[in-house]
Parts: structure tokens; sequence; C-alpha cells
């Protein structure tokens, strides 16, 4: 992995409502947030030992902080995981995940890391419920050794994983996987015994999906769709810190342990670094479909005083499908221009374009549910970004165009746009056709709701549109 210097700001933000059609939002701090919900309650575990949770995705409420005796989760953290703390020569922990098996028990998977090398150890804790306290069972994997590994190989970090960033997951099947890894030998999957949550025997480190030679890919998460039938592989590219570059990307299979694909059909087992070079970010940026990077919408001509929004290095991501509405959220952390390393949770809605990807929304969610629209409706000015493919510390500014009620595409871009069906967006600039959908959504600069689009094109580019 890469130094991970993280900055524990806890600050709670409060945007308050000013009248009942504006959506109510209170800011949380959690690193590497990873989402699980509990009958009507989302949660989020990330780093640090830090939690937090919400009925709406809007409005959070911090329930931990810090690897300190007194944590709620793990009242006694400095004694319970002394061995893990102890072998990856740290005092913090890095993203846990937390899920429900079969005998009602929480199990957080949680990870310790040196930082500066692969030296780490995962274990498992369990608790009656959500909030805790959590009981350590034991360390499952470890990385960074000098020696034998526990494969039974000798360790390489260029090809074996860091075991960190865990996330758990039962497939369609039933079958419990986990995935997991970052930088160092890659990306790799295993899987576990339902019933115990812990690794089935002779896996070793399990199977790799993408990565290695110290490729900057972390933050694997997995989320099945009942809608496409495919499993979507969610990764976050770069360095999360505010001129690391962090940017969220996808790819796709059939199957939990893949093999996985981009937009493009490129296999991801291909996305790896050179061997020999730390961080080769050219070699590997060209895989994934790039769902979002470091971005603003910037003041306009008319409206000077306007402030702009976006976000800095936003990634280490969850996600979440509503089977009773079909809605999808995307949840991550992110920071922001002009605030250092301040980073707070984000949540945005995504969808599913014709070929079958996920598109991100352009705005966080705010309880907007996709409707009808007409041309007429969705026809004016827009704040136009194109999120790009490469991993870069420079912030996507945004761009003047206009979508015509005729269906051209004006401005910055020149194109045609076209509405299909109730809402599905077809967007044709410079000869390349972007996929997605429109939806009105509330904007926090503007303070009201404002037309959006968010499409991608099968080279993994993501576009979005803000109407101004």
């Amino acid at each position: 992995m890469k130094n991970r210097t993280f900055i524990s700001l806890v600050s709670l933000s409060l945007i308050t409502a000013c009248s009942s059609n504006t959506p109510e939002f209170r800011n949380v701090s959690v690193h590497d947030p990873s989402v699980i919900k509990v009958a009507e309650t989302y949660y989020v575990f990330g780093s640090h030992l830090a939690s937090a949770k919400s009925k709406d995705l809007m409005s959070w409420t911090r329930l931990s902080s810090g690897v300190d005796d007194g944590n709620v989760l793990i009242p006694n953290v400095t004694e319970e995981l002394s061995e893990t703390l102890s072998w990856a020569q740290s005092d913090t922990l890095w993203a846990p995940d937390v899920i429900q098996l079969s005998d009602g028990k929480f199990y957080m998977y949680y990870d310790a890391c040196r930082g500066d090398s692969p030296l780490s150890a995962m274990g498992i804790a369990v608790s009656d419920k959500i909030e805790g306290p959590y009981k350590d069972k034991g360390i499952i994997l470890r990385s960074g050794m000098a020696g034998t590994g526990d494969d039974g190989e000798i360790y390489d970090a260029a090809v074996k994983p860091n075991v960190v960033d865990p996330d758990v997951f039962f497939d369609k099947g039933g079958k419990l996987w986990m995935v997991y890894g970052s930088y160092s030998g890659g990306i790799f999957i295993l899987g576990l015994d339902p019933r115990t949550g812990f690794p089935l025997p002779d896996q070793g480190y399990g199977k790799k999906l993408l990565g290695g030679n110290h490729a900057r890919i972390e933050g694997p998460y997995m989320l099945y769709s009942p809608e496409t039938g495919y499993y979507y592989l969610f990764l976050s590219y770069g360095g999360l810190d505010a001129n690391g570059g962090y940017n969220i990307r996808v790819a796709r299979s059939k199957n939990p342990d893949g093999p996985f694909e981009d937009s493009e059909g490129k296999a991801m087992i291909d996305a790896q670094g050179t061997p020999g070079k730390l961080f080769d970010d050219p070699a590997y940026s060209p895989y994934g479909m790039k769902l979002m990077g470091s971005f603003q919408f910037m003041n306009t001509e008319d409206d000077p005083e306007a402030s702009g929004t976006g976000y800095v290095s936003p990634g280490h991501n969850s996600a979440y499908y509503d089977d009773k509405s079909g809605q999808y959220y995307l949840i991550f952390h992110t920071r922001f221009p002009d605030r250092g390393e301040e980073h707070e949770v984000r949540v945005h809605q995504m969808f599913m374009n014709k070929e079958g990807w996920p598109v991100v929304a352009p705005h966080r969610y705010s309880g907007d549910k996709i409707g009808k629209y007409t041309a007429k409706e969705i026809s004016g000015g827009y704040a136009f970004i194109n999120h790009g493919k490469d991993i870069t510390a420079d912030i996507a500014g945004s761009e003047p165009i206009e979508l015509t009620v005729d269906g051209k595409i004006t401005g910055a871009v020149a194109g045609t746009w076209k509405l299909a069906g109730d809402h599905s967006a077809e967007l044709t600039i410079d000869g390349v056709m972007y996929s997605g959908v429109f939806l009105r959504e509330w904007s926090e600069a503007a303070g009201s709701q404002v037309m959006t689009f968010t499409a991608a094109s099968a080279e993994g580019v993501s576009l979005w549109g803000s109407q101004e």
C-alpha cells in the first residue's frame, strides 16, 4: 500500500432545513465508510474504529472514533487487538467491514497495517449487537513478513496481497466471500465459511482478481445487481490524500470470483503496475470505468458570487442496493476544494445505464427519486464535468454548455442529445456516445432542485451536467 496519513477529523456540520422542501444534512467524518443496513437504520464503519448511523442517508450521527480504550465498538481495544497492532507495528486500525451471518451475530473484519510497508494483519471480532461491543475471535490473515507467508510461499510484496480493506458478502447463491487487498500484490478474493466467517481451508491468500507490482488500486467493494445479473467490483485508484488523485472505478463479472472486465471489455487481471517500478499510474489508469474523480462546479458568469461545489479525492466507497425501491447508493468519503485534509461521508444515487453500467448522480442524495421528464424540462444551460480516465490530482472544473430543445449540445463541447423513454439519456460528443440518465435533484449550491444528467461511454469516461 502506501503511507496512509489519515486525518482523524471528526467535525460534524449541520445544514439546517430552511423550509419543509429543503433537505437536512448532518455531516460526519468516517474514513473508508463500509455500509450495512440493520432494520431501518444504515450504519457505516470506517478506519480508526469510527462509525456512524443514519435513517435516511442524509443526516448522520457519529457513534465512535479513535483506537483508544473506551471506544464503544471494542472498549478494551488496545488489549483486545494487541496481537494485531503489534504485528502491524501500528497504533490504529484501517478500513473494516461488518456483516451479519445466519447466527444473527455481527462479524467485524478489522485490519491494521504499518503503512510504509504491507506488514498487516486482519482478524474478526463478533458482537450480538450492531453497535457493539465486539469481541475478538482472532487473526485470519497476515502479510508483509520476511519469509513464508500465509500461503506457504515466500512473501513477495509485488505479487502477494497486503491483507487490508476487506469486504465480505454473500453471492446470489448464498456462498460467503471476502474481497480484499491493496497496492502490493493486488486485489484478491477468498471463500469463507458461512457458519464461522473464517476462511475455508487450503486457499492461502485466495484468488487474484487484478493489480500487482504496487499498482495504486485499493478499497475493493462488491455489489450484486439482480437487475443486470452482474457482480460489480468497485475500486479506488490513486492516493487518498488531497493531492493523491483518488478516484472511484468499477468493473463487472457474472461470477463473484471473476474474471472481471471493464466497459471496454479489457481483462482487469491485466490492470497492474510495471515490474520494478513503484506506483506506475499510466500502466493501469486505462483499466476500469471511472465513475468519479476530483471535480468542482465553478461559479457562473451570471452569478459570480455563487459558491462552487465539488470534491477532492473521493474514494474508498461501499455501495447499497435497496431491493424494495430498486435504488442504488454509492457511499464514500471525500475531501473538498480549499479544505485541506478534512473529509466527510457522502452518499450519491447510482443508476444502471442501458449497457448495464452504473452511473452516479452529480449531487449528493437528498431523498430524490428519478421521474418522467420532457425535452423542454431538460433543455437549458448546464455546468458540464468530464471526469476523464486518468489518475490525477487536478480538479476537473465545470464548463458551460447548452442542451437545446431540438437536441443539440453547444458551448464548451458540441454534439447531440436525446431523451429515451422517461429519463434515459443519450449524449454524443465528438463522435463518442455516452449513456445514462436525466435526474432532477437537489443542488446545495443553488439551494433548489435542478435538472442533471450523468452518463458514461464504452471507453469508461463519465460525464456530469447540472443545470445552471
